[in-house]
């Protein structure tokens, strides 16, 4: 027993000594939680936790967030002590240029990092979506003596984490569904950077937790590793997801900043850090040492990974002989690779017919849900207005994960948080619904998503001045370009409903997170016979009607569009050529190369004109110095939608003016 907690003590204090060391290295970094939570984590990784090193991506695996990301050098000194490939050098080269060990975690940099973390609450956000991942996937799959999805979802998160409304959105759905198997460790050191907790968080963290549907306990010192270990086991043996409140020390074992502020976000300094590696009993001056008994005992998790994963692949293959259909399938959603026959679902809406594009959205949607059943989502409460509810299938329930309707409540910014948890889980398509103005609320995790290259997909209503009596706190104005200001998000506006048949094959088949962009207005179904197909929308803008000798260009998305073709028929009128451009997304546009950019756009038509039911930021880059871009750059009015569009500029005889005065400038 001796010599059992000797070991611990070398392994917790070489976790503690190589995040004290990559810090200094690097003169910056956050110390103080790694000192703390190291024997926390290392009683997990050791006694408790499922994964192979040798692939991280096994399936089978418990998945490991760390909600609190500054706290990166711990999950770093965990990957390399326990076998990841993540080397010692990495170690050394701590937040430097290039390196596989950033400031804060990101996926798909250093093997063994679930998700992107740092902006607190985040991460214990994404692991409620990973747990409601778990619960689909195992409702669909799972068979009596045959559980593909028998691991946990366990989370490491800080005060601040839990301070952050968006984790009180997700963690409140995830007791209210019982996500069992979700295990939270709460770093309860109660110091933020400013100082105590007590300046500004002095509610009851358990009884609110308790109040949510969790089972909740504490763990009175982070370094009783028994303690520590007693509570992971009563928590994996709850049918709900648990909280366990651990009292842990920030820098602990230094000398003259253990429990202090001073030590959250910055280096101990070199002579403290000297301090604390003899109080720790590790070598004063020779950093990055690791004892050989240490690498020998953290090690052993490669030879136990490998031994679980081999079980869990006979048990597959055993799943597999007995259900074939259902394991060939299970490996299909697993890879991310779509079923064959889907794109022969997609509707082709008839000319004619009148048809907001939020209702084609839900028509394809449900076209779509039974040939691709990993499409699983919902709305923050809104889907009788987005159309996201899919008929014919069940509400997803506590105890009951076979449905395919998530209520999300109304908590937008969790409902995206948990949907980049869902996608990170694998296995799952999600989506998530509500007003265009609302992405306001979900923008840290859209964000987020574009950063880890997720495959979700927001489904943004009433987007524009046509959402009418609402007002302007409900039409949105800046919001279309603020989407479109994120790295990697694509931003799709279809015109009518046959564009929106085609976007939502671009959101499935396109890497990263796609937002579609959706009418609340009815839209008339373009007749393609004299103008180009919809599947023009995959280049993310096209001539739809025109010709070489055209005098003006009118560059228009979603509801414009058909003002576009209305105005170019009354310039015909008075003798001059308009060519119509739908440009329903920027990002597929500007991927397209330049001999196409330059046919929908030749330089030599130097008249230009947008229309958006937005701001006019971003157009010039299509209009050019010499063209003109109608928007809204103020907010609405409350009136009927007409009547609001009307007042902003969106009228034939409008447009048509600004048009002549354009070519008069010539």
């Amino acid at each position: 027993m001796e010599s059992s907690r000797n070991i611990d003590l070398l392994c917790v204090n070489a976790i503690r000594a190589l995040a004290i060391d990559a810090i200094e290295e690097a003169s910056s970094g956050h110390p103080g939680a790694p000192m703390g939570m190291a024997p926390v984590a290392y009683t997990l990784w050791t006694r408790f936790m499922r994964y192979n090193p040798k692939n991280p991506g096994w399936p089978g695996r418990d998945r490991f967030v760390l909600s609190a990301g500054h706290a990166s050098m711990l999950l770093y000194s965990l990957l390399y002590l326990t076998g990841y490939d993540l080397p010692l050098e990495e170690i050394k080269r701590f937040r430097q240029l290039g390196s596989h060990t950033p400031g804060h975690p990101e996926a798909g940099c250093a093997p063994g990092v679930e998700v992107t973390t740092g902006p607190l609450g985040q991460g214990i956000s994404n692991a409620v979506g990973m747990a409601l991942a778990r619960e689909l996937i195992g409702a669909r799959f799972n068979r009596p003596g045959h559980d593909l999805t028998d691991y946990y979802i366990y989370v490491m998160a800080s005060d601040g984490d839990l301070m952050e409304g968006v984790s009180s959105e997700a963690c409140s759905l995830a007791g209210h569904l019982g996500l069992r198997r979700l295990i939270c460790l709460y770093d309860d050191n109660r110091i933020t950077i400013e100082g105590p907790t007590e300046l500004s968080f002095t509610e009851d963290v358990q009884e609110r937790f308790r109040a949510y549907g969790w089972y909740v306990s504490s763990v009175l010192d982070a370094n009783d590793i028994d303690a520590v270990s007693s509570a992971i086991d009563g928590a994996r043996r709850q049918e709900l997801p648990a909280l366990l409140a651990i009292r842990s020390k920030i820098a602990c074992g230094s000398p003259n900043l253990e429990g202090s502020e001073e030590a959250h976000g910055a280096p101990l300094g070199g002579e403290e850090a000297r301090l604390t590696r003899m109080n720790l009993g590790c070598p004063e001056e020779e950093v990055f040492l690791v004892p050989d008994e240490v690498l020998d005992h953290m090690r052993g998790a490669v030879d136990r990974g490998r031994d679980l994963e081999e079980k869990w692949q006979e048990d597959l293959k055993s799943y597999a002989s007995e259900y074939p259909e259902l394991a060939s399938e299970w490996e299909r959603v697993m890879e991310g690779r779509l079923p064959d026959e889907w794109e022969g679902r997609l509707p082709i809406f008839s000319a004619g017919l009148k048809i907001a594009t939020r209702e084609a959205s839900g028509k394809v949607l449900e076209a779509l849900a039974p040939t691709v059943p990993e499409l699983i989502g919902g709305s923050a409460d809104l889907a009788p207005s987005n159309k996201t509810f899919i008929k014919g299938y069940q509400s997803v329930r506590k105890g009951d994960f076979s449905g395919r309707n998530i209520h999300f409540g109304i908590r937008e910014h969790g409902m995206a948080a948990i949907m980049n948890g869902m996608a990170r889980h694998g296995g799952i398509i999600p989506y998530g619904g509500t007003f265009l103005v609302f992405s306001d609320y979900m923008r840290p995790s859209i964000r987020l998503a574009a950063m880890m290259g997720l495959k979700v997909i927001y489904v943004f209503t009433h987007d524009s001045l046509g959402v009418g009596e609402d007002g302007p706190t409900h039409q949105p104005v800046e919001q279309i370009a603020a989407l479109r200001a994120i790295p990697g998000l694509t931003v799709i506006r279809p015109a009518d409903a046959n564009e929106t048949s085609e976007a939502w094959s671009a959101a499935l088949t396109r890497k990263g997170p796609v937002a579609l962009v959706l009418s609340r207005q009815g839209l008339p179904v373009l007749d393609r016979k004299n103008l180009a197909p919809a599947s023009g929308l995959h280049r993310g803008a096209y001539t739809l009607a025109g010709t070489s000798d055209d005098d003006v260009a009118l560059i228009a998305t979603g509801s414009e569009v058909d003002l576009a073709l209305a105005v170019r028929e009354t310039l015909a009128d008075i003798g001059i050529q308009a060519r119509v451009i739908s440009m329903p997304s920027w990002e597929m546009f500007d991927e397209q190369d330049e001999e196409y950019r330059l046919g929908v756009l030749p330089p030599g038509l130097v008249a230009r004109i947008s229309l958006e039911a937005g701001v006019t930021q971003g157009w010039q880059k299509y209009v050019g110095d010499r063209g003109i871009s109608i928007g809204v750059d103020r907010f609405g009015v409350s009136a009927p939608g007409g009547e609001a569009m009307e007042w902003a500029g969106f009228t034939v005889e409008a447009v048509v003016e600004k048009a002549k005065s354009l070519l008069a400038q010539k």
